[in-house]
């Protein structure tokens, strides 16, 4: 079986595939782009709005396991303020706030 060649672009953060962003934290996943605006919205709350969890209880448990890096370093405050170009990894899952 052989693979094709996509190309690729490079950007600030990395390769960019220019169908499928890659994620550069990993670069099996690609990055999902979820807009909020430009006054940026709290970790906790984004979490909730990605679906990555459902109640605050869940929040808590899931930046106390370290599973949460925001640009690639672990995030432990569910208050964080996020901005427009964060990259949010939770487990395996990589979302880019627009």
């Amino acid at each position: 079986m052989a693979l094709s060649h996509v190309p690729v672009a490079l950007d600030q953060t990395g390769p960019v595939n220019p169908v499928n962003p890659v994620n550069p934290v990993n670069p099996v996943n690609p990055v999902n782009d979820i807009e909020i605006g430009p006054k940026g919205i709290r970790l906790g709350q984004f979490l909730k709005f990605a679906g990555a969890v459902d109640t605050g209880g869940e929040t808590k448990a899931l930046l106390e396991s370290g599973d949460v890096t925001v640009n690639g370093v672990i995030e432990p405050r569910r208050g964080a303020q996020l901005q427009p170009g964060d990259l949010v990894t939770v487990r395996a899952l990589s979302y880019r706030i627009t």
